[in-house]
């Protein structure tokens, strides 16, 4: 691969990264979350943005405090401290990061202001959880990553597809080797729709109006990322649009609704997403893994359940008359792992997100109790944010295959 004459205009420094291989045998790929152990240490959390902020569970955890909570909107401040049983609160996440009993923040604010919001609090020496995605550009990556570096604190991004049943569920059995070569990866997000938040409540266009859906990859990213810890390396993305006056008019100069991707994997493995926002399509966000000994299918919305399929020695006759093998089917009873030891006692409940918004919340909070490194960490975050950047802009140039940078550390 060339990468002097990329059309991306990369600095130096990312060309540096662009090698596929630097993510072989990474350290940063995931690991399967263990049992939980109790800890006596108390983190103390800040928690700006007044709407998806206010769906997790901090407040729960044996291992936090929630010490103050912001939001521009006066309404959605007194959410929080309702949600959170929290009386301390701030005006704006400027003011918040001022406390100095804030030792992490947690931000749920818009997705062009996130890495902002970031690096303001790393800067002010505080961890970070941030809501998806991780960032906007290339050089949003560079900067956030350099931050975080030069901090030294904790940086985790709360994608909820790395903590779905089916996915924590894949994440084992590829541990354990049960899909053979597992050469395949398929991941959807499908959500029709979105224009009902394209405007606030004034009237007043949101950040959503017209957002490019790949720069929302990590959805769908995470169904591979989370499980093998592969990092995408080319891209080849086409796009879909219409008429609509969104897609004439907005902020991002966005042409399209949907986005359909077709990545290699530094590992010579394939790996689709659809990331769909008006089409005649059911909800969802789903994957499915593909092997040569066991592959996995996650429910989908015309109405199959999890399935399991198995090679086998079986034979089955098409309608033309061949012979072939026929894998064995078989439904698969989803574990709910947030019932397990997986999470402290006072977290094992349903929750958004296909039960992740628990499983963050423990991840984020036991990472900072214990000192490591959480498992979406930021060169995880970078993996399943960027590539969704330079699929838009294949698609911008009709699909074109183009290169992904890798932000990994070399070994």
């Amino acid at each position: 691969m060339n990468t002097s004459q990329s059309p991306l205009d990369l600095s130096r420094r990312q060309f540096l990264r662009l090698s596929g291989t630097l993510a072989a045998g990474l350290a940063a790929a995931p690991l399967m979350a263990g049992v939980h152990q109790e800890r006596t240490k108390k983190v103390r959390v800040g928690i700006v943005g007044g709407n998806f902020g206010a769906s997790f569970y901090f407040h729960e955890h044996p291992n936090c405090i929630v010490e103050a909570v912001s939001d521009l909107i006066p309404e959605r401040r007194e959410r929080l401290m309702q949600v959170y049983g929290c009386s301390k609160s701030y005006e704006s996440l400027e003011k918040l990061i001022l406390d100095k009993n804030v030792e992490a923040v947690a931000i749920f604010t818009p997705a062009p202001d996130h890495v902002r919001h970031a690096v303001a609090c790393l800067k002010a020496g505080k961890h970070v959880l941030s809501a998806v995605p991780a960032c906007m550009s290339l050089e949003e990556a560079e900067q956030l990553l350099d931050t975080v570096k030069q901090t030294g604190l904790t940086y985790m991004l709360a994608e909820t597809s790395w903590y779905h049943q089916s996915v924590i569920s894949a994440r084992k059995w590829f541990r354990e080797g049960k899909f053979g070569s597992l050469f395949y990866t398929e991941a959807e997000y499908h959500h029709p729709g979105l224009e009902v938040l394209f405007w606030d409540d004034k009237g007043n266009r949101t950040w959503r109006y017209g957002f490019p859906p790949m720069h929302y990859p990590t959805h769908c990213t995470a169904y591979l990322v989370g499980v093998t810890g592969e990092r995408m390396t080319q891209v080849s993305c086409v796009g879909w649009g219409d008429d609509s006056p969104i897609l004439k008019d907005n902020v991002y100069k966005n042409p399209f609704w949907n986005g359909t991707a077709f990545f290699t994997t530094n590992r010579g493995n394939a790996f689709r997403i659809g990331v769909y926002w008006k089409a005649a399509v059911g909800g969802c966000e789903r994957g499915q893994w593909i092997g040569d000994v066991m592959s996995y299918y996650d429910p989908h919305p015309n109405g199959t359940g999890y399935v399991i399929r198995r090679a086998s020695e079986q034979k089955e006759t098409d309608d033309a008359g061949f012979v072939r093998t026929r894998p064995m089917m078989e439904q698969y009873e989803q574990p709910q792992w947030w019932k397990t030891e997986m999470l402290p006692e006072p977290l094992r409940h349903p929750s958004g997100h296909d039960g992740s918004h628990t499983f963050l919340t423990h991840e984020f909070v036991d990472a900072l109790v214990n000192d490591r490194r959480p498992e979406i960490d930021i060169y995880n975050a970078l993996a399943l944010t960027v590539p969704g950047i330079i699929a838009h802009q294949s698609a911008l140039q009709g699909g074109k295959q183009l290169p992904i940078p890798q932000f990994d550390p070399a070994r």
